[in-house]
């Protein structure tokens, strides 16, 4: 199990409700191993009024935070007026959620990672995160995804849970 109450109670519990972001999360080496190798989370944002939205994501893990670029897939709108660019503008708590399932329920897993979602446009940071995503999904190698904002994710809560991932 990788989320242990009695071991870690604040980070297995509600923390106290704030809009004052909290110290960041400490991600367990297997954390970062399940992060590392999964290939799609769901990022979860909500506007201001709390309605919210969920999308699949790619994303990597680097140096304590989360990335997701703004690619070139197909989308609705331009990079500016996607949901949750605008979501992450005007309330940056999210949550992004990646798990593994099998008919073997003893291989299930998830990860629930809460905390404070910015974007980075432009800078060293942006483009050592597309660097990592481009590492992690050959398809980026093939984008011109340089230029385009990069959500980045502060953990501040991290609960999981696995049938043998202790």
């Amino acid at each position: 199990m990788l989320c242990n109450a009695a071991a870690n109670a604040m980070r297995c519990n509600n923390p106290p409700s704030s809009d004052a972001p909290l110290p960041p999360a400490v991600l367990s080496e297997r954390e970062i191993g399940l992060l590392r190798d999964a290939p799609v989370g769901r990022l979860a944002t909500a506007d201001s009024g709390a309605r919210p939205h969920v999308i699949p994501v790619c994303f990597a893990y680097d140096a304590g935070v989360i990335y997701s670029a703004l690619d070139g897939k197909p989308k609705r709108s331009g990079l500016a007026g996607l949901r949750r660019v605008r979501n992450i503008l005007s309330n940056p708590q999210a949550a992004l959620v990646v798990d593994y399932y099998a008919d073997d329920w003893s291989q299930l897993w998830y990860l629930l990672i809460l905390g404070r979602a910015e974007l980075l446009e432009g800078g060293g940071e942006a483009a050592r995160a597309i660097g990592r995503l481009r590492e992690k999904y050959p398809q980026y190698r093939e984008m011109a995804i340089d230029g385009n904002p990069v959500i980045r994710l502060t953990p501040e809560r991290v609960v999981g849970w696995g049938g043998d991932a202790a």
